[in-house]
């Protein structure tokens, strides 16, 4: 019986599973057990910043386990004192809680805004249309994706959704009665969707207003994936709270949310915690990731590799403008909107060597790990255009 047949066997069937049977991976390549070579822009969806197989956040993970691989949150542990300073240094934000994915840290945060706002007569919670917070029940009630909540109602109450990027019913749908507003300010799985510089200074003014809090998702566009530490940095404002996750575990399961001072004092003890979250491992792995990435000015290097990824796309777009309708997104967070449902382009890129991902049912989402360089993305392009070819 091959691995995917026992996997059929065994598993809920909750994946729509690559068809490939991976044996190892290398920098940004990944080797199947038949032989095969796959350029990877998929990234483990924006997980992998560093590729695979990187000798300093191996190196990391072996000397902690050594130590110890599990301890409760009820002990100090040094390991993930060194990670959450390191990451409020880079965040610039003052303090952390730390969780093991991005739904969990969307569920922090929002435990966080209603516990914040049931003290000032305040309970709703807002998202953004196509959104995309999480799986968990109250990440999935903030979540505006019919075929991830279809059947699982009914959802949190006080919860509504504004159109993306409407700036007239964002103003219709907050209030002196919001907690918090939930945005992604470039949706991934959405469709990779950037926030209009309008609806974000619309948002910002109405926080004056009303007094609600901002949640930053950036669980997919954060740690320099856009160019800049967090996707809200394009913009000039501060959010209350950040939500990240993906690639702050260096491939281990980890996540966090950042809060600003005001509300440091919201959650005592007891009020809220975790088993795992902040496993001494993941956060051994998650300073190896990134003293990996400031070292190596990786914002730098996304800012001017994302650039000519995009330009390359763009000519790819004017020279087959009847399969392409748009290209969008900042820096290695990417899309190509397709005139058709891309589904089967992207298995025929695979069985072409390149690993991407569709999105939102036309959108080809390119989340390359962080460390591709031009020549990588000459072969994306070419074989995208190989690609349109064969149709």
């Amino acid at each position: 019986m091959t691995t995917i047949e026992k996997e059929q066997k065994y598993f809920l069937q909750t994946y729509k599973r690559i068809p490939i049977e991976i044996d190892h991976a290398d920098g940004v390549y990944i080797f199947s057990r038949d032989g095969k070579k796959y350029l990877d822009f998929f990234g483990g969806l924006a997980v992998n910043a560093l590729g695979y197989n990187n000798a300093r956040v191996k190196r990391s993970i072996v000397n902690q386990i050594d130590r110890y691989m599990h301890m409760s949150n009820m002990f100090l542990l040094d390991i993930q004192v060194e990670f959450g300073e390191l990451l409020c240094e880079l965040s610039g934000y003052p303090k952390v809680f730390l969780t093991n994915s991005g739904t969990e840290s969307t569920e922090a945060a929002a435990k966080l805004s209603r516990k914040w706002g049931n003290t000032r007569a305040k309970q709703k919670l807002v998202a953004l249309t196509n959104s995309f917070h999480g799986r968990t029940y109250g990440a999935l009630s903030l979540t505006d994706r019919e075929k991830y909540r279809m059947g699982y109602e009914p959802f949190l109450p006080e919860v509504d959704h504004v159109l993306f990027n409407d700036v007239e019913d964002l103003g219709k749908k907050v209030d002196d009665k919001t907690a918090a507003v939930f945005v992604e300010f470039i949706q991934g799985e959405g469709g990779i969707n950037v926030l209009s510089d309008e609806f974000v200074d619309a948002l910002f003014s109405l926080r004056s207003k009303f007094g609600f809090l901002v949640v930053a998702d950036e669980v997919q566009s954060g740690v320099f994936r856009t160019g800049k530490f967090f996707a809200f940095e394009h913009y000039g404002v501060r959010p209350d709270i950040v939500t990240v996750a993906k690639p702050i575990g260096g491939g281990l399961p980890l996540g966090a949310i950042l809060v600003d001072d005001h509300l440091a004092d919201v959650m005592s003890y007891g009020s809220h915690g975790t088993t795992f979250g902040g496993n001494p491992v993941s956060c051994a792995a998650g300073v190896a990731t990134l003293k990996e990435l400031v070292e190596n000015k990786i914002d730098l290097h996304v800012q001017k590799i994302g650039g000519y990824l995009k330009m390359k796309l763009l000519d790819l777009k004017n020279k087959y403008p009847d399969f392409i309708s748009d290209v969008r997104g900042l820096g290695l967070m990417v899309g190509i909107d397709c005139k058709t449902p891309c589904s089967d382009f992207v298995d025929k890129l695979l069985s072409n060597g390149v690993l991407a991902n569709c999105t939102n049912t036309t959108v080809i989402r390119l989340l390359p790990p962080l460390i591709v360089k031009e020549e990588h993305i000459d072969i994306l392009v070419e074989t995208l255009e190989h690609t349109i070819s064969q149709k």
